[in-house]
């Protein structure tokens, strides 16, 4: 009898495996390094805690007690801008849960540094913003041509924004975007 061939493993996807699977283990082991069980508080901090709280703090850690009555969530922010984040602490302790799917969090610590900068230099998690989309030159004209009759400045300029919204919006809707 001759010998069977090697087994191979199988292939799961064919073409490239998405950049997030190549380094989410390295980032959960980096969240985990922090007690952050799970990555989504670090990565998506902006939506839990909202942007106008996403831009004056962001957490540091998370701490287990002892005797497992629920944890305590570190967050940094700026001395000024520490009665802010106090007052918002039960929200935040909620839409914090709300992503464990559970009560994880029993308690949140403020910790202030200085206004000048975070004393750790830790990433930003924060999305790049959106790149406005450049108006078609003429579509610009055309709405300018448009609003050309009006003879207030002010309300020609305006009935030319309008003009060339409508016009975009009624391009991307059938199709014939750049």
């Amino acid at each position: 009898m001759g010998k069977r061939p090697a087994p191979y493993a199988p292939r799961r996807s064919k073409g490239f495996a998405p950049a997030g699977r190549l380094v989410a283990d390295r980032i959960r082991a980096a969240g985990e390094s922090r007690g952050f069980a799970v990555a989504r508080v670090l990565t998506h901090w902006a939506e839990i805690a909202g942007a106008d709280l996403a831009a004056i703090a962001r957490p540091v850690d998370i701490r287990y007690g002892r005797k497992g009555f629920g944890a305590t969530l570190t967050v940094l922010t700026t001395g000024a801008q520490a009665p802010l984040v106090e007052m918002q602490k039960e929200r935040l302790r909620e839409r914090v849960n709300a992503c464990y799917g559970y009560a994880a969090v029993a308690r949140i610590r403020i910790t202030q540094t200085a206004p000048t900068g975070f004393a750790e230099g830790a990433p930003v998690f924060d999305p790049a913003p959106p790149a406005a989309p450049r108006p078609d030159p003429a579509v610009v004209a055309a709405a300018r041509q448009a609003a050309a009759p009006v003879a207030d400045p002010g309300l020609r300029d305006a009935l030319a924004q309008l003009a060339e919204n409508v016009m975009t919006a009624h391009r991307s809707k059938r199709g014939t975007t750049r």
